[in-house]
């Protein structure tokens, strides 16, 4: 018998010298960036579905930059709050099994966890699945951590950790808020912005996850009024192309969204998503459904809805929703006690 000689190459196996076996990958799409969304992009948003309840403990005025996850037949939130009993942000979580139920649903205070008491706000929540737990990522106002088995017990999370040692970290921006995290095949991002008009990137590798971060270096840079905060990156269903939406601050709160086929690459704007006029999501191409009032001119701090929970958001463009954060258009003033409910958007498709 001869001897056969093996070589795998891309997409194909070559046996022998003469044989070529030829076996069709499963290639990842490339969207056009111009093509990504329909033409006009348009959402139909609902009423009010999450808004602040107090009790004897806790007066709050707004719930506000929701982090949000589906697991176990339920919807997971966390998001800000804002107490005026204790003159700081804080953190709330709620859980349901639909979103018509989501008005209804009671709220826990973070501090039942005696180790989140007191400023702690901005939340990202996601499951890590080389370490089997959940991870829960917040402002501090440095970036913190906590970790649990179970996600439906605020008053399980471990004792906050800092990602960075020390507050001068160099590259830091003078005030970094809203971290999220996202994870490649080697790599853990931790995305954040500045108020500053930038946005900056920061990774370590997914063994050494959540240490050894990098010191933060800038990977969008614009303007305050065009790039402002709120940010978070997911991975693109069906594609190797990831999508980072930041929220813009004048002339309203706004959308904008960039992507890039590499987290640690360059970030192109989408056209026809990047701009007041033209936003991924603003009040320009919002209206309300049939029965709601238009609560809100901003379109502000929110998730969309992922496909999953893990380190590798992902989110499906052919049916999008998003979470997000507003207020009552009459509303003013000292911005810690501004109206802030969260209401769901849904992406229009012709």
């Amino acid at each position: 018998m001869n001897k056969v000689n093996l070589v795998w190459l891309t997409g194909m196996v070559l046996i022998g010298v003469n044989a070529l076996v030829v076996f069709a990958a499963e290639p990842q799409s490339q969207p056009d960036a111009a093509s990504l969304f329909p033409k006009p992009l348009t959402w139909t948003s609902s009423g009010i579905l999450v808004s602040p309840i107090s009790d004897d403990t806790h007066t709050i005025v707004s719930v506000k930059d929701p982090t949000v996850v589906f697991w176990n037949g339920l919807w997971h939130i966390y998001a800000t709050a804002y107490s005026t009993s204790a003159r700081t942000w804080s953190m709330v979580y709620l859980n349901f099994k639909d979103w018509s139920e989501a008005p209804k649903a009671k709220l826990t205070y973070i501090d039942v966890n005696p180790d989140l008491k007191g400023y702690h706000c901005a939340p990202h929540l996601f499951y890590f699945t080389p370490h089997k737990k959940w991870y829960f990522i917040f402002q501090s106002q440095q970036p913190q951590y906590c970790t649990s088995d179970d996600i439906t017990k605020p008053e399980t999370w471990t004792a906050p950790k800092n990602f960075f040692e020390g507050r001068r970290t160099p590259g830091m921006p003078r005030l970094p808020i809203d971290y999220h995290i996202i994870c490649d095949e080697t790599h853990a991002y931790l995305f954040f912005t500045g108020d500053d008009g930038r946005f900056y990137r920061s990774r370590t590798t997914i063994e050494d996850f959540p240490n050894g971060m990098s010191d933060p270096e800038i990977a969008i840079e614009d303007n305050r009024n065009n790039l402002f905060e709120g940010s978070m990156t997911y991975k693109i269903k069906g594609t190797n192309t990831y999508m980072t939406m930041i929220e813009a601050l004048s002339p309203a709160r706004y959308y904008r969204v960039w992507i890039s086929n590499d987290l640690n690459g360059e970030w192109t704007p989408v056209p026809g998503a990047d701009s007041w006029e033209s936003p991924f999501a603003g009040i320009n191409n919002v209206t309300f459904e049939d029965g709601a009032e238009p609560w809100t001119r901003d379109i502000s701090h929110g998730e969309l809805l992922r496909v999953n929970y893990d380190e590798t958001p992902t989110i499906d463009l052919k049916s999008l929703r998003f979470l997000y954060q507003g207020r009552d258009p009459k509303s003013g003033g000292n911005y810690s006690l501004l109206p802030y409910r969260l209401g769901l958007l849904t992406l229009n498709h012709d």
